[in-house]
Formats: structure tokens, C-alpha cells, sequence
């Protein structure tokens, strides 16, 4: 049985790096640039008719659907026919719906031809984690505990996707239980800018198909970072909602205090569209926030003249690589330039052991129906997890919670004073571990070892721009800002004030249209 001050290592250890250890990072260099080079190391940027169907955004599909320029049925063969091509090796779907996917984009279209079109998701081909239940399909949380869990009903993100008309390509692969790592029973989705950097943790898959154009768009979760973790490492957007904003009736649980499901996109115009469609009160899941979905698009072209940007150098710059600090410091001095005002802020420390306590009290009690009868089946890290989150107590999870509830209370004075706080998503574009693989990672003891050498918490851990906001269930948006010199993604974040989505969305979109990083794909 752990010691105490060992039990209380791991739990620091998960709170600062609880997606992996990384052991180390690529020099960087760079900033954004306006109307420069078009041309990157691993990526070109292309727009409108120039850049191949599976790279066009989602609105341009859905318009060209709408016109019956393309037929949903076109679109989703072109998808299928990419995801056979290439997702061999990338490795994002656990799960291909493919003859699903065929006859919901024949409905599709026999509705639009009788003038029955439901809006911008109408035929459009999308895929979601595989947390989300999807009625007659295995919803697998890439752990053999669940590999065949076939539930007899959709998630109320799925089901409002397909009410919106989505045409479901099928699920995606992540980390065991969504947890930090992968099973070696499953498959690791690999980054499509470059096999030697990470893909992101738990939303790995998600971000990989979207990135890699093998889908118009997807869902992730994040408990942790699990949006923003791949959002950033592959060069998209990914919006992590207020928390019970989207309803999590339906979606595998990892700590239902801290879990937020979002979209992952292109765009974000293209996430405002899929987070319109998925938001909202839900009845059967008695966390969703009153009201209905925000109206995202509506002010998504307002500009951003006479909003205030909080901007703390230290927290943003100290401790992170120079290329993300100059890549995000780059951004915010384009939304000055567009109106925006710069003001001085000063985020709180974040209590991040508490992080690793809540999770791990949390998930043991999402698993009860199979942990600890069948303990042996788990990977050995997130076996690991669980056994840790068994020896916290009641006491010790009151207590963390309180302390969180203090620092959410310090984040949000904080917050009220701006329009948005300005940081990074990510302190580094992260490689892939050295010398070991995801799917061969040691004991769960030997995991933390590793990230308490390699990280610092809070100044240099890898939740530090994350775990604040799933705390204190702020929304927040992460939007491509650059690439370093070897060609990784580099990727500023936006924190604003509960249910800001739409301010939030506002000033990505602005900042996206400024610069072209939106318009860079990976040569897959």
C-alpha cells in the first residue's frame, strides 16, 4: 500500500503533466506574420477553391451541399474513400460507420432535394471520441472493460448532431478511459504534421482526423486539457465549453466534476456551428446548464474593437517555450491592432495536486461497476489510476474540493475584469515520449517518476494553461497562431467568463481572418 507522501507525489505528479511524461523538447522559433511566406516545413496554405475537398472547412461544404453543388453522398464516399487511404497509419478511428454513414447521406440528400434543409450540419460528414454512446455501435473508451459495450441509444451530442442532419463517419480512438494513456490493446492515433510529436492525449484521435481531413469536424472531451491538448498539437481549433453547457448524458465518464465535452474543427466559424448544435439544457442530464444553445454565429463578424484582453506576462511567458510565448504575444498584439485593448492581469496559482485528487476520486466512482471486479483487465496506467483514486478519501476529496472552490472563485474575480484572458494552450509543442511508446508505457509508478523529473508544477507543468479552466468550468477557445522552426503547430488560447462562448468565438474568428495559420493543412 502507497505512503502517504508517495501517494501525495503521484497525485502532484498528475498535476503537473497528466497526460504523459515527456522527457523532452524541440527548440522553437517564430512568430505569427500577416501576408508573409505561405509556405512551412511540413504544411502549405491554401483557401477556397484552391485546397482539396477533404480540406475545405465545414461552412464551405455545407454551403456547397446547401446549393446542391455536392451531394452529401459525393462528400461522404470522398471521406470514406481518405479514411481507407490514409487513416492505416494515422490510426484516428476505432470505429468506421461506413454503411451508416452511406445511407444517412442518402437521407440527407433526398431531404435537401425536397426542400427540406435543416441547417449548415445537414449532410455533413463528422465523427465523434468513442466516449459517446451511439445506439447499435460499440462505444469502447479504448479500454477492454468496454470493448463490447454496444449501448441501445445515442448521447444527446450524437443525437443532436444527427438531428441537425451530420452524417456520423464513425468513432475515434483516444487514450484508455480518456485518462493519459493508451491501452496496449489499442491503437495510438499518430500527429499527421510530424510522427514525432505527440497527437495530444485523450481527444488524440479527434484531433488527427479533423487535422488530417478525414473528417469536417469532431468531438472531444477534456477534463484536463483533452480538447486543447490536440487542438494544439495539430493545428486545429477546439472550443472546451462552459462546464454543463453540453450535456454529458451518454458520454463515458472520467470525472464528472471536471469532464466538458466540445468540438474540434478547422475553423472557428465550424466550431461555433457544431457547438450550436450540441449545446443546450437536456433534461436527462440533470448538470446541463439552463436555456438553450448560445447564438454563436450571430456575432461571429462583429469585430473586436472595445474589448479588453487580460494578459499576464509571467503566467504566458515564464517557463514556456519562446516560440509559443512569441507565437501568442504575436496574436494579441494582431487583436490590438484590430481594436482590442491589452490590460494587465494577474492569473492565481492554481492548487494543481488538487487536480490529481479529484480526478482520481472521481473516476474510481465512474468505474464502479468494474473496478475492482475486474481490475486485471485495465492498461497499467490507468490501472494504475484507479488504484491510486481507491486509497483517497472522502476527507481528502472534501478538502481539495474546497481549495478549488477558492481558486474558482479568485479565476473568475479575475476573469470579470476582461473580456477574455489571453495565453497559451500548450507551454510546448510536446514530442512523442523518448524511448518508450504510449502503448508500452511501464507501471503507473514509474509513469509519475518520469513526469515529476521532467516537470515543475505549476511553472513548467503541462496543465498549467489547462487545468484552470476545467477547475473553475470556464469556457475557452485554442485557435492555430503559428508554426515553430521545425514546423509544429503553435496555438493561442482564449479563457473568458462563464456562457462567453460568443465573445469567445467572436475573437478567434477575427484573429483567424487576420492570419492564414487556419489555412495550413499537413501533407497527408
Amino acid at each position: 500500500m502507497r505512503t502517504a507522501m508517495t501517494r501525495r507525489a503521484a497525485l502532484a505528479a498528475l498535476g503537473a503533466g497528466a497526460a504523459v511524461p515527456f522527457l523532452g523538447s524541440r527548440a522553437a522559433t517564430g512568430r505569427p506574420r500577416r501576408g508573409t511566406s505561405r509556405q512551412t516545413a511540413t504544411g502549405t496554405a491554401v483557401s477556397g477553391s484552391d485546397a482539396p475537398l477533404h480540406y475545405l472547412s465545414l461552412r464551405e461544404v455545407a454551403s456547397r451541399i446547401e446549393a446542391r453543388e455536392i451531394s452529401s453522398a459525393e462528400l461522404t464516399e470522398n471521406q470514406l474513400d481518405r479514411i481507407a487511404a490514409v487513416d492505416g497509419r494515422l490510426r484516428s478511428y476505432a470505429t468506421v460507420m461506413a454503411e451508416p454513414a452511406r445511407a444517412a447521406a442518402l437521407e440527407a440528400d433526398r431531404e435537401i432535394a425536397a426542400g427540406n434543409y435543416r441547417g449548415p450540419l445537414h449532410g455533413v460528414p463528422i465523427a465523434v471520441k468513442d466516449l459517446c454512446y451511439t445506439r447499435g455501435v460499440r462505444t469502447m473508451g479504448a479500454t477492454p472493460v468496454l470493448a463490447d459495450f454496444v449501448p441501445d441509444y445515442d448521447a444527446t451530442v450524437v443525437e443532436r448532431l444527427t438531428g441537425a442532419g451530420a452524417v456520423l463517419l464513425g468513432k475515434l480512438n483516444l487514450t484508455e478511459g480518456a485518462m493519459a494513456a493508451y491501452h496496449p490493446d489499442f491503437d495510438v492515433p499518430v500527429n499527421p504534421w510530424d510522427p514525432g510529436l505527440w497527437a495530444g492525449a485523450s481527444s488524440s484521435g479527434s484531433g488527427v482526423a479533423t487535422a488530417a481531413g478525414l473528417c469536417f469536424g469532431s468531438l472531444g472531451s477534456d477534463t484536463g486539457g483533452s480538447i486543447r491538448f490536440p487542438s494544439a498539437q495539430c493545428g486545429i481549433v477546439g472550443i472546451k465549453p462552459t462546464w454543463g453547457l453540453v450535456s454529458r448524458y451518454g458520454v463515458l465518464e472520467l470525472a464528472g466534476s471536471l469532464d466538458h465535452v466540445g468540438p474540434m474543427t478547422r475553423t472557428v466559424a465550424d466550431a461555433a456551428i457544431m457547438l450550436e448544435a450540441i449545446a443546450g439544457a437536456d433534461p436527462n442530464d440533470p448538470t446541463s446548464l439552463p436555456g438553450p444553445a448560445p447564438r454563436l454565429l450571430d456575432g461571429l463578424d462583429a469585430g473586436v474593437a472595445g474589448l479588453r484582453l487580460g494578459y499576464d506576462r509571467q503566467y504566458a511567458a515564464n517557463g514556456v517555450d519562446p516560440a509559443v510565448s512569441g507565437a501568442v504575444e504575436g496574436a494579441l498584439d494582431v487583436l490590438v491592432e484590430l481594436g482590442a485593448a491589452a490590460v494587465e492581469v494577474e492569473v492565481p496559482e492554481a492548487p494543481f495536486v488538487d487536480w490529481g485528487t479529484i480526478c482520481a476520486y472521481e473516476t474510481v466512482r465512474a468505474h464502479a461497476d468494474n473496478y475492482p471486479l475486474r481490475a486485471s483487465e485495465y492498461g497499467p496506467y490507468f490501472g494504475g489510476f484507479l488504484a491510486l483514486g481507491a486509497t483517497v478519501t472522502d476527507a481528502e476529496y472534501a478538502a481539495a474540493m474546497e481549495r478549488r472552490a477558492d481558486f474558482t472563485a479568485r479565476f473568475e474575480a479575475m476573469l470579470a475584469t476582461v473580456d477574455a484572458l489571453v495565453c497559451p494552450s500548450t507551454t510546448t509543442p510536446f514530442p512523442m515520449l523518448d524511448g518508450m511508446a504510449y502503448d508500452t508505457m511501464g507501471a503507473f509508478d514509474e509513469a509519475l517518476a518520469a513526469i515529476a523529473q521532467r516537470f515543475d508544477p505549476p511553472l513548467t507543468g503541462i496543465q498549467r494553461f489547462t487545468a484552470p479552466a476545467d477547475f473553475a468550468g470556464t469556457p475557452t477557445i485554442s485557435v492555430p497562431c503559428g508554426f515553430n522552426a521545425a514546423g509544429a503547430p503553435l496555438s493561442l488560447q482564449l479563457v473568458g467568463r462563464d456562457r462567453s462562448e460568443t465573445t469567445l468565438c467572436r475573437l478567434g474568428h477575427a484573429y483567424e481572418q487576420a492570419t492564414e495559420w487556419h489555412l495550413r493543412h499537413p501533407e497527408v
